[in-house]
């Protein structure tokens, strides 16, 4: 019993002395990888990264317009008659000085032969005045009439040739109202429905039909009041200042793009206080007549052009501190921050105007709490620059 009492507290001390010793191991155990993953970090972020590229840009909008003609006239009758005939068919294409109604020429024809008749008469009454003042001119010479005879002889005279004049104008007016019984068409385009049947009474200034001219055809559009690029290019050349224009291009109802070019040729100098927009309008031509008044359309308009300019998807930049930054990747895969100027966004690719040069890489995806000097990973080679 005694040797017992000996060894237990050199047992006790023993295993007090081995749990001290674990407890050390499993410390510095501890410690050491405590130790490994503060020397190594986060993992690199994983990025893709697209490499600028210096190309030639065009910023272009588009802008809903209604196709009207370019002119439209309204035909009217200059005589008072009978409409006797419709020379055209309803809604049909005519060319200028195509017949298009006929009004009875009776009337006119007998108006201008009484005008000729008294032409006739005052052509007379001239010739008798004319030798009278002969006559009473070559007395007076010789004394033999008096003073107030000759004047009379000259009033007469002039009278008689003002009454020639008038009657002339009588037979100039006369062929003018027979010539009006033949309508024709002022402009070529398209016809509308005739407002009087054949036989009706028509007066002078009576609405016969309207015609549209179609070729060419003028879309009228409304600017924004907020689009600065659009008025700022309204101030520069909208307004046709010398010889610069603004080109424009017609994309139809259905999505197609129409062939040919056209010109803004007008913008309005004042602002619409309804609307809050300033109204404009595009020239193009029709000659196969695709495009018709009232139709839907969009004016595609080129506001701006950039030569050597470099456009990056609008993901790619972020608001810095100071300002808008992208990020570009060096030789050291390691992210930069480069502050930028901006231009306008031209489909949906934002252009810079200075800050990028043409060949740097700069970060598309992985922005995500990305910090300026982080180590990033790239995922994807020069030729995938284009893909995320």
């Amino acid at each position: 019993m005694r040797i017992d009492n000996v060894h237990r507290p050199m047992a006790r001390n023993g295993f007090l002395v081995a749990g001290l010793s674990c407890l050390f191991i499993l410390a510095g155990c501890s410690n050491d990888d405590a130790g490994s993953q503060q020397g190594g970090g986060m993992p690199p972020a994983a990025v893709v990264v697209e490499r600028a590229v210096a190309e030639n840009i065009s910023v272009r909008q588009d802008y809903a317009g209604r196709a009207r003609g370019a002119r439209e006239v309204e035909v009217r009758a200059r005589i008072q008659g009978i409409l006797e005939e419709r020379l055209y068919e309803e809604g049909q294409m005519v060319q200028e000085g195509d017949p298009l109604f006929r009004i009875d020429r009776k009337p006119a024809e007998a108006a201008l032969q009484r005008a000729q008749a008294q032409r006739q008469v005052a052509e007379a009454d001239r010739r008798q005045a004319e030798r009278e003042w002969n006559r009473i001119s070559s007395l007076f010479q010789r004394n033999a009439v008096s003073e107030r005879d000759r004047d009379a002889a000259q009033s007469a005279l002039e009278l008689a040739q003002a009454n020639l004049a008038v009657a002339n104008a009588g037979v100039a007016q006369a062929e003018l109202d027979l010539g009006y019984t033949s309508v024709t068409a002022p402009v070529s385009g398209v016809t509308s429905l005739e407002d009087f049947p054949e036989g009706s009474l028509i007066s002078s200034g009576t609405l016969l039909t309207t015609i549209v001219q179609l070729d060419p055809i003028h879309v009228r559009f409304a600017l924004p009041e907020n689009d600065a690029n659009i008025r700022r290019a309204a101030r520069e050349g909208m307004r046709g200042a010398g010889d610069q224009e603004v080109a424009a291009r017609l994309i139809l109802a259905d999505g197609q793009e129409y062939e040919l070019d056209g010109q803004i040729d007008f913008t309005a100098s004042t602002l619409d206080p309804r609307t809050g927009t300033v109204s404009a309008r595009a020239v193009f031509g029709n000659p196969e007549n695709v495009i018709v008044p009232g139709q839907f359309v969009r004016v595609r308009v080129e506001l701006q052009s950039f030569e050597d300019a470099i456009a990056i998807p609008e993901r790619a930049v972020t608001q810095g501190p100071n300002g808008p930054v992208v990020y570009v990747v060096d030789d050291e895969s390691t992210a930069k921050a480069r502050r930028v100027e901006l231009g306008p966004v031209s489909s949906g690719r934002q252009i810079i105007l200075s800050g990028l040069e043409e060949g740097d890489r700069y970060i598309v995806s992985g922005l995500v709490n990305l910090r300026d000097g982080a180590t990033v990973n790239v995922t994807n080679t020069d030729d995938e620059g284009g893909s995320d």
